[in-house]
């Protein structure tokens, strides 16, 4: 099984902030563990104060519900109630973020840890999520919700 190291962290947020710099945005990048716990978090200059603890939000949320945010929406619209009160567990550890920019990191088919990016617009913080996680050979397929069969792109239909 693979792991998320410190090395792996700090050269997703290298690509992640070299992806938002050709956008001309500075974001904050968040990497977490299968756990949720941080690994390496950046704010680089001009980023807004409140980016690090929005992006670290959205990585923690991929990680612990092991699918990207993105993929989450459809089930939070529907189900409110119960994703406001997935915060308030005695062990959720950050607000659960069904948005974009939040985004599973997986390797060899095993979830490893949850990348968050804050700073762009949503579109331009999934992008950079995404582009970053693809140009470093990471999987982006995830199985839809409760649904049996093969994975699914996050950013194709959501379950």
């Amino acid at each position: 099984m693979s792991t998320l190291t410190l090395a792996a962290a700090e050269e997703i947020i290298a690509e992640a902030h070299e992806r938002a710099q050709a956008l001309g945005k500075a974001v904050s990048v968040a990497v977490v563990d299968a756990g949720g716990f941080p690994v390496a978090i950046r704010r680089p200059d001009g980023a807004r104060p409140l980016t690090p603890d929005i992006a670290r939000a959205k990585a923690y949320t991929a990680a612990v519900m092991q699918r990207p945010g993105k993929m989450l929406k459809k089930w939070q619209e529907s189900q409110p109630v119960f994703f406001s009160q997935l915060s308030q567990l005695p062990g959720a550890a950050m607000p659960i973020l069904a948005t974009e920019g939040s985004v599973t990191i997986k390797k060899d088919g095993a979830v490893i840890g949850g990348l968050g990016i804050a700073g762009g617009t949503a579109d331009e913080d999934q992008q950079i999520a995404d582009e970053t996680l693809a140009a470093l050979g990471y999987e982006l397929e995830f199985a839809a919700w409760g649904v049996s069969g093969a994975p699914v792109t996050h950013a194709g239909k959501d379950a």
